[in-house]
């Protein structure tokens, strides 16, 4: 999926939420859990009650790779069924990777030749050699990992420089020299507030994947005021508020609701910056 495409999905259905797809089999109704595949059937519930609202979906890998060999089976499930019914959604799939060489090529080909996932999230430590092998796949996207919301996060990525410029400034400087804004995002965590200025000082034009709000308590109109361009520019994700809205048969039925409203509010904002125009 292009750029350009997806500034039309957020057009058209006045939204920028990306459902993250953080399938617990501990958590999901108890109803499912006579089904032949129960991560699969949940998701599909999920998707088919929230594609309307949505515009991307983020499976994280480690929810799918704990139940092994099963739980890849579900993923790949999961990631066909969005292509072949909705085809319309960005699929990103939320597994971190990050390493040199032919092992960076191995994880490219799984993610990109074999799951059919649009994009990637990357970790930028080992430098442009770990990132480069991603990049080779023109049609998909790197999610390289900048600002993240863990507590942890001031370890390393707030550490200054010389010059004062903290670590996470100094990586999305330096990315931007291996790809442009047609291939490549940042995650910012919802919850960094008026440091996405400090982002969109460095990358003025790429897309944000936002992480945290809703059950980790990010602030969608503080994402929208400090981090969204004349275009949009962002993909908030929410995970657990929607997909486990409800507890019991009617799950489905809850995450429509919580996704909606999610939407609706992300609709005013897109009207009030003037990037979906006032009904008649």
């Amino acid at each position: 999926m292009t750029k350009q495409q997806l500034f039309e999905q957020i057009r058209q259905k006045q939204s920028f939420l990306c459902v993250g797809l953080d399938t617990d089999k501990a958590k999901i109704p108890s109803c499912l859990l006579k089904e032949n595949d129960p991560l699969f059937a949940f998701n599909k519930a999920i998707i088919d009650a929230t594609a309307a609202y949505c515009v991307a979906y983020k499976p994280n890998l480690a929810f799918y790779e704990s139940q092994g060999s099963r739980g890849l089976a579900s993923l790949e499930k999961t990631v066909a069924y969005i292509k072949e019914q909705y085809p319309e959604q960005f699929v990103i799939a939320d597994a971190k990777r990050g390493d040199i060489g032919n092992t960076a090529e191995m994880y490219a080909r799984f993610f990109f030749d074999h799951l059919k996932a649009d994009a990637l999230t990357v970790a930028p430590y080992m430098g442009e050699d770990s990132i480069k092998p991603f990049l080779l796949y023109p049609e998909s996207w790197v999610i390289l990992l900048a600002l993240t919301s863990n507590k942890g996060a001031k370890d390393f990525q707030w550490m200054e420089n010389t010059r004062g410029e903290p670590l996470f400034e100094q990586v999305v400087k330096k990315s931007r020299e291996w790809a442009t804004d047609e291939q490549m995002m940042y995650v910012v965590g919802a919850n960094r507030g008026e440091m996405f200025r400090d982002i969109r000082r460095c990358a003025p034009h790429h897309f944000l994947l936002v992480p945290g709000i809703g059950a980790q308590g990010g602030n969608l109109g503080e994402v929208v005021r400090y981090g969204m361009t004349n275009r949009c520019g962002l993909l908030v994700n929410s995970s657990r508020a929607i997909i486990y809205a409800g507890k019991d048969a009617g799950f489905a039925e809850a995450a429509r609701g919580e996704a909606r409203a999610i939407q609706q509010e992300m609709s005013g904002h897109l009207l009030e910056k003037g990037i979906i125009p006032l009904a008649r």
